[in-house]
């Protein structure tokens, strides 16, 4: 599916849209006087930006827009190792540049309180459960992937069911691990907000759920070649 530098534009659109429109609802929601409990605008707005990303861009990259789904093609040597590299850094560019527009549009307060979105593990779940809870999330959105995007035989829906996985993990995990599922859209607000507490949980917990999703995919799911 690489197509050189289509393929690497496609992937920072993508994840820059996930962050802006993810991030950027956590921004507004709190600007306007809401909190952590406004869960479901916070979870649609993410699914739905990675529902109409997958499909629009999906043709041109695969609309990985994730290096943990990238890793799990990795894994499985549906991609190469330069390819996954040059797909990992467009989308950690594409959720920088999305973090630092956030960071100038949004007052101090705001900035303050929400971190531009970044993914924060509650005081009440250690740090080696939030690592699972997140590979466990991360198993889900990437199976969703396989399920739809690889598998010839699955159903040809464009991004509807990986967005809809992922507005279903920030339902369960937005209050406890911020449900990040994707390195990228942890780092990005990371960086440009300075907050990089508990930062690893969010690279090793994707990295795991997202490699664990393709192997079984391919090992288990998918028909053996003859």
């Amino acid at each position: 599916m690489d197509q050189g530098a289509k393929s690497y534009a496609a992937e920072f659109i993508g994840t820059f849209t996930l962050c802006f429109i993810g991030q950027g609802a956590i921004c507004t929601l709190n600007l306007l006087g809401g909190s952590g409990a406004d869960l479901l605008p916070i979870a649609a707005a993410h699914g739905l930006a990675l529902c109409v990303m997958v499909s629009a861009l999906g043709a041109v990259s695969g609309g990985h827009f994730n290096p943990a789904v990238t890793f799990g093609f990795l894994v499985t040597g549906r991609q190469k190792l330069p390819s996954a590299i040059a797909y990992a850094l467009s989308q950690l560019l594409g959720a920088v540049a999305a973090s630092a527009l956030l960071a100038g549009m949004f007052p101090e307060t705001v900035r303050a309180a929400t971190h531009l979105g970044a993914a924060v593990r509650d005081a009440a779940i250690s740090a080696p459960w939030a690592v699972v809870i997140e590979a466990v999330l991360t198993f889900f959105l990437a199976t969703a992937v396989w399920g739809t995007a690889v598998d010839a035989r699955g159903p040809k829906i464009g991004g509807f069911a990986i967005g809809l996985a992922v507005m279903m993990d920030i339902l369960m995990g937005g209050p406890l691990t911020g449900a990040a599922m994707n390195p990228a859209r942890a780092f990005g607000p990371a960086l440009v907000s300075g907050l990089w507490r508990d930062h690893w949980v969010y690279w090793v917990g994707p990295l795991l759920g997202g490699a664990a999703a393709a192997l079984v995919y391919r090992d288990v799911i998918l028909p053996a070649r003859g």
